[in-house]
């Protein structure tokens, strides 16, 4: 038989309620403080008129917040080209290169700017600006036995999707004679692969050497020493068919920025020289 329970307190009756209300607040602002809220309309909406809708990489190379601060040398380069051409430009962070590829395609963006080498299959899809600097792809990991290019063979590698990097690794699989398991990632950028491979989560993953040694300071644990290409010039990425005078606008302005003194004291700033 059920037991009955006893008569509530009458002293206690207004506190039950008062409890029930504070416990679905606390509900409710933990929702509110743990969900994920929506991509601004901005990210939908690209500024019309004369200005540059620019999809820009969110990584050590390209953008970062310190404190107050933005920077990046490829921010701090398109700023000087979007001063030179007295274009107005408006910035849309992104860290997937694949769906920043997506919104270029679909003409949300105008120009890509991110750490992407020049590949001949890459020009055979966009149009790549005057390069900007020179890099290299490393592969990141913690497994002290990788040395070479060669103890790649069987290995499963994390690179962004979209990126031509996956390419490289296919051709370096076929002049190895072994397989390469490539997994491409649509989510995570250069700066968030490097720190899932220096934590152990994934086994290793290829980025551009810049960030990579921007990231070392706080990883010092991880081995930078195999490379996957050799130097490589970085560009930025348009439309083959962009039918306006911008694309050759931005090239002229590039190579009138980096013979000025301008375009050095900015490599030295970022530790590209």
């Amino acid at each position: 038989m059920a037991r009955q329970l006893p008569p509530l307190n009458p002293r206690l009756r207004w506190i039950l309620p008062a409890l029930l209300v504070m416990a679905v607040g606390v509900m409710i602002m933990a929702r509110t403080c743990t969900r994920e809220f929506p991509p601004s309309r901005s990210d939908f909406f690209p500024a019309s008129g004369d200005t540059l809708n620019i999809a820009i990489d969110y990584s050590p190379m390209s953008l970062y917040r310190y404190d107050d601060t933005l920077g990046g040398f490829n921010y701090d380069l398109v700023r000087m080209v979007g001063d030179s051409l007295r274009r107005p430009l408006k910035f849309h962070p992104i860290v997937s290169l694949a769906k920043a590829v997506e919104g270029l395609s679909a003409g949300r963006y105008d120009i890509i700017v991110a750490p992407t080498p020049v590949t001949a299959s890459y020009r055979s899809r966009y149009r790549f600006t005057e390069p900007v600097y020179v890099d290299r792809q490393v592969l990141v990991t913690l497994d002290t036995t990788i040395t070479s290019q060669l103890n790649l063979a069987g290995q499963h590698i994390r690179v962004m999707a979209g990126s031509p990097v996956a390419d490289r690794l296919a051709n370096l699989s076929r002049e190895i004679g072994e397989s390469i398991y490539v997994e491409l990632d649509s989510v995570n950028g250069p700066e968030q692969l490097f720190i899932l491979a220096a934590s152990g989560e994934i086994p290793m993953a290829v980025v551009d050497l810049h960030t990579a040694r921007l990231m070392t300071s706080r990883y010092p644990a991880i081995d930078l020493s195999t490379a996957v290409s050799f130097n490589q010039f970085q560009s930025w990425i348009m439309l083959p068919d962009s039918a306006d005078a911008t694309a050759p606008a931005i090239d002229s302005t590039l190579r009138i920025i980096k013979q000025s003194p301008l375009y050095p004291a900015l490599l030295r700033r970022y530790g590209l020289e």
